[in-house]
């Protein structure tokens, strides 16, 4: 195992405290879009209420500042290593949850919890050194390069007919058309914010990078990809369980991030097959500590169920909204 640079560690801390902000964010903008939905249209309904909330923009400040974070960490070191430890905003979601909203975290989901973190640190210590960049026009170059032009062209027919077809058909009762338009734009909007941390880095350092074009194309697609993002997961929020969306976007955001940043970047042509698989592994980790969370938060609103009368089925944890006529309980996701 190589010893992590300075560049990675430095990347860690910020990504480590970027997913505490990012964790806490998600219940504090829950909370805004729940009394929102008492006076007003959801969002989930097309509402706009939450604007005048100050749970909502409280919630969003903290995930502005969880962001900034963790954009700064992309600037340090590769997103293989960066995107993964959002593992651990899910720990923090899940375990606020329980207390804040009460959307009970079964004994599993602490083991789940366990296994994030495991993951986490695995890939930490085995991830890739962050590339030596010298311009933002490497970054263009790299992706402009026929690979990467092939993934976004996928993704933008792909959100796009979510976006268009799929949406106003399924939206309200499939949590997985929400998640994959904010995960699928959320791996081109990571790729972009790379470019412009990088960008400022150097820029920092004495080579201004915003006399070059480049530079302000990658700025405009992160502030658009960032828009969309934000009005379908206030959507994904507003119609699904928080301790459901935390995971299950974290899995599909980070899957479509590292295989972004595998054709863009490159990151595993350094490394050697043992790495890489060690790598994986800990990313198997994660995702089985995301599955356990999930199966979890089924097993305790289970147990309300059976004790309980006035559960609210918008709280229901599952991938389909228990609006439908499918059983609220059930823990098989839907397909598109």
């Amino acid at each position: 195992m190589e010893e992590m640079s300075p560049d990675n560690i430095h990347g860690v801390i910020l990504a480590v405290s970027s997913s505490v902000f990012i964790g806490s964010s998600f219940i504090i903008k829950k909370k805004g879009l729940k009394k929102a939905g008492v006076s007003g249209a959801r969002a989930g309904e097309g509402g706009y209420g939450y604007l005048y909330e100050p749970w909502w923009w409280a919630g969003m400040i903290t995930m502005i500042v969880g962001e900034i974070a963790n954009f700064a960490a992309y600037a340090f070191a590769p997103a293989i290593l960066v995107t993964p430890l959002g593992a651990l905003s899910i720990i923090f979601s899940a375990v606020l949850a329980h207390f804040i909203l009460e959307e009970k975290l079964h004994m599993f989901g602490i083991l789940g919890c366990i296994l994030c973190v495991v993951g986490s640190t695995t890939i930490v210590l085995h991830a890739p050194h962050e590339q030596d960049i010298e311009s933002v026009k490497q970054v263009w170059h790299l992706a402009t390069e026929p690979g990467f032009l092939a993934y976004s062209a996928v993704v933008l027919v792909v959100v796009l007919t979510l976006i268009f077809y799929y949406e106003p058909r399924y939206g309200k009762t499939h949590m997985i058309v929400y998640v994959g338009i904010c995960s699928l734009m959320g791996s081109l909007t990571v790729m972009s914010v790379k470019a412009v941390a990088i960008a400022i880095k150097l820029t920092f350092s004495g080579m201004n990078q915003f006399k070059y074009f480049h530079a302000w194309i990658f700025i405009i697609v992160v502030t658009v990809c960032c828009i969309l993002q934000i009005n379908y997961l206030n959507k994904a929020l507003d119609n699904f369980n928080t301790a459901v969306i935390s995971p299950v976007y974290y899995v599909m955001f980070t899957t479509f991030t590292i295989i972004a940043s595998m054709i863009m970047f490159k990151d595993w042509a350094s490394q050697s097959g043992l790495q890489i698989a060690t790598e994986l592994c800990g990313f198997v980790t994660i995702l089985s500590g995301t599955f356990l969370l999930h199966k979890t938060k089924d097993m305790g609103n289970s147990t309300s169920l059976r004790g309980s009368t006035t559960h609210s089925p918008r709280d229901t944890p599952v991938f389909i909204n228990s609006g439908s006529s499918r059983s609220s309980t059930s823990t098989r996701p839907s397909i598109l």
